[in-house]
């Protein structure tokens, strides 16, 4: 595949390397540039019709992804998966985009599992009075939102609400968790793995989760983040079979 555009400095220039890096972490993401591939930039620039400027950045990305890693006579070589950086939202994106789809959901779903109940909780403890206030307003936009079937803006709302909640956890490792939870969000929704209408049962959990933070009731946050969590895998995998 070959992308043929006209280069110059701003805009077009960087669509340009932000193509290039697309088609290529797809590629490697999904399986077909497996690991141990050896990539050369004058091969890159054939491939893609890039520049040496867009194929050098291309590769400084992708080596910051530690998906590859560069040697002197050798070339860019694919790095093996468990040495990926798996939380970075493009290459969570790539995986979303392509075959490796139901395994990375999964994936995504331990993860959520394993940390937003545990937010919630935090949340409830030590979120700002301010904060608290935000999410029960977001609560309400959410079940505005799904009673109109605007998935488009619930998903904005969706998105904001656990952004919020991660940071009202006080755990900063835990709000850099927020572009991953957006980027598995996002990629339900735009691969139709939400129903046609948010679930009442998942609006009234959410605002389950604001009641509970905004009353300090830790344990009831908890709880409630959790069930958001199983039935938001319930739901993609009925949907992906």
């Amino acid at each position: 595949m070959k992308y043929y555009l006209i280069e110059s400095d701003g805009y077009v220039g960087r669509v340009r390397h932000e193509q290039v890096l697309d088609a290529l972490g797809a590629s490697i993401a999904n399986g077909a540039l497996p690991p141990g591939t050896v990539l050369r930039s004058e091969e890159l620039q054939e491939r893609f019709g890039a520049s040496r400027t867009v194929a050098r950045e291309v590769v400084r990305v992708l080596e910051t992804m530690q998906l590859t890693s560069s040697k002197r006579r050798v070339g860019v070589t694919v790095r093996e998966p468990g040495e990926w950086n798996h939380y970075d939202p493009r290459l969570i994106r790539w995986q979303l985009d392509g075959p490796a789809r139901p395994a990375a959901l999964a994936t995504l779903n331990e993860l959520r599992s394993a940390i937003e109940p545990c937010a919630a909780r935090y949340a409830a403890l030590r979120a700002t009075p301010e904060e608290r206030g935000r999410l029960g307003a977001l609560g309400e936009r959410l079940a505005r939102t799904a009673r109109a079937r605007d998935l488009t803006t619930f998903l904005e709302f969706d998105i904001a609400f656990h952004d919020l909640l991660l940071g009202a956890s006080g755990n900063p490792m835990f709000a850099q968790l927020s572009q991953v939870v957006a980027e598995v969000l996002t990629g339900r929704t735009g691969h139709g793995l939400m129903p046609p209408e948010p679930q009442p049962e998942a609006v009234a959990l959410h605002l389950e989760v604001a009641a509970a933070v905004a009353g300090g009731d830790a344990d009831r946050a908890e709880r409630a983040m959790r069930d958001i969590v199983v039935q938001a895998r319930d739901e993609i995998a009925a949907l992906v079979e």
